[in-house]
């Protein structure tokens, strides 16, 4: 739905201003939030569990300024549209249009208290779409922080910035998302990553001790169609799981609560695919905890290791990759300066990430392209990143 497919690698931020005055005219400001990848913690957030996401370098920047009316005009450099919002008459939701994340963000702002005033916003985004990195959650959170900073806050809550947006996802856009995307398009920082409990919903900042090394993110341009329909699937093996064991275990709520100790005294119980299910879960959210620790320490082999682990966890008993995502993940642990790599996202597609040592990602992704192009398969795009800051504006 949101089709923000990015025209460039780079984004020129002068030109976005000269445009910005070009359509709508006066100088605006500027302000923008990042897509993210999701280091190691993959299906355990709706299991109750850890996830250990950074905000990348990619981000999506909007120029804005008030204008003397009640309606929010936004044009869409990506998609060459542009769209109307009459703050004082609520719109119908669920539209099917990128409208939905504009008008969604702009109510859940006002349902939240936050000042939203008729502004004039121009859009762009080097976020890639449909890749799993949150390119909605980005547009989100760079809409949150343009409008209530247009409106006069200057010091808005990061938090409720980022339940907005979750908001607009489920009550305009009819996704019921978790808050991960959301959170660390309002809190990342440079050079950490963020430990979400995704029960109580507490962050906890991860310093990145990388040194030389570089995070290198993959985009197969590969999507299944059954990622949807088997994610949900997933969710109610593992909710079957925990109400079999519950049994075992009286009061048990999740996964999260499940010890590996725990899981390997009852999982007999389980059905053979429900046993697996479940035993990825609660091994991943050991890996994740083990992983933010060694991230701290600057333990790269460590980490690796982790990365590694957790990807054969989703190939071989979650079952959510794919011979696209196994070739990436696996070409690029083969080079030398590679310390591990992984799916990363929903799975049945999408993108790997790889923590590798800056002087090898040239060699990383010229043997996973030719990798590709030996199979026939489209040619997909590397990119290294840092961990960089949340929503801001600049």
């Amino acid at each position: 739905m949101l089709a923000l497919v990015p025209r460039s690698t780079v984004l020129d931020i002068e030109s976005l201003k000269a445009q910005f005055t070009a359509q709508f005219s006066g100088a605006p400001q500027l302000f923008s939030a990042p897509g993210r990848v999701n280091l190691i913690g993959e299906h355990t957030d709706y299991n109750e569990g850890f996830v250990l996401p950074m905000a990348i370098e990619r981000r999506t920047y909007i120029a804005g300024r008030k204008n003397s009316t009640s309606r929010l005009r936004v044009k869409s450099l990506t998609l060459g549209e542009t769209v109307e919002v009459d703050l004082a008459r609520p719109g119908t939701p669920r539209r099917g249009s990128w409208v939905d994340f504009v008008e969604g963000t702009a109510r859940a702002l006002l349902d939240r208290k936050f000042p939203v005033v008729g502004s004039d916003l121009l859009l762009d985004s080097n976020v890639p779409h449909g890749a799993g990195l949150s390119a909605s959650a980005a547009l989100e959170l760079a809409l949150g922080i343009a409008l209530v900073s247009l409106a006069g806050e200057t010091d808005p809550d990061r938090v409720q910035l980022a339940l907005a947006g979750q908001a607009a996802e489920h009550q305009y856009v009819g996704t019921l998302c978790g808050i991960m995307d959301q959170y660390i398009a309002a809190l990342g920082e440079r050079d950490a990553a963020l430990l979400i409990d995704c029960r109580s919903l507490e962050p906890r900042r991860v310093p990145l001790r990388l040194g030389t090394a570089r995070v290198l993110v993959c985009d197969t341009k590969v999507k299944h169609e059954l990622s949807s329909s088997e994610y949900n699937v997933r969710r109610a093996e593992c909710e079957r799981g925990v109400s079999i064991l519950s049994e075992a275990l009286p009061g048990l709520r999740s996964l999260r609560d499940v010890s590996l100790a725990d899981f390997t005294t009852h999982s007999s119980r389980l059905p053979d695919v429900i046993r697996r299910r479940c035993l990825h879960v609660v091994t991943e959210n050991a890996r994740t905890l083990a992983a933010a620790e060694a991230l701290s320490e600057g333990e790269l082999g460590r980490v690796g290791q982790l990365m590694m682990e957790s990807h054969a966890s989703l190939r071989d008993d979650y079952q959510v990759s794919c011979e696209e995502l196994d070739v990436a993940a696996a070409v690029a642990a083969a080079q030398p300066g590679v310390y591990g790599s992984r799916m990363t996202g929903g799975g049945f597609g999408g993108c790997t990430v790889t923590l590798v040592e800056e002087g090898a990602v040239p060699q990383v992704e010229q043997a996973v392209k030719g990798a590709f192009l030996a199979r026939g398969w489209r040619e997909p795009e590397l990119f290294a990143t840092t961990a960089c800051e949340g929503a801001r504006r600049h």
